[in-house]
C-alpha cells in the first residue's frame, strides 16, 4: 500500500484584480473564499499551481 503525501494550501489573498490566468489557477485548486482551504495531493503540478499564485495562498 502506497500513502500519497497531501498538501494543504489556504487562500490568504484575494485574486480580484489579478491576471485571469491567476484566478482560473486559484479556481483550479479548490479554492473560493478567503481563508478557505484545499487539500490536495502532491504533485508537480499541484506544485507548480502554487508556485504560480504564491503570493496569494500559504501552504500549511
Amino acid at each position: 500500500m502506497t500513502t500519497e503525501k497531501k498538501v494543504t494550501v489556504q487562500l490568504v489573498r484575494s485574486p480580484i484584480g489579478c491576471a485571469a490566468s491567476h484566478r482560473a489557477t486559484v479556481r483550479g485548486l479548490g479554492l473560493r473564499k478567503m481563508r478557505s482551504t484545499s487539500e490536495l495531493v502532491d504533485t508537480p503540478e499541484v506544485r507548480g499551481m502554487i508556485n504560480k499564485i504564491s503570493y496569494l495562498v500559504k501552504v500549511l
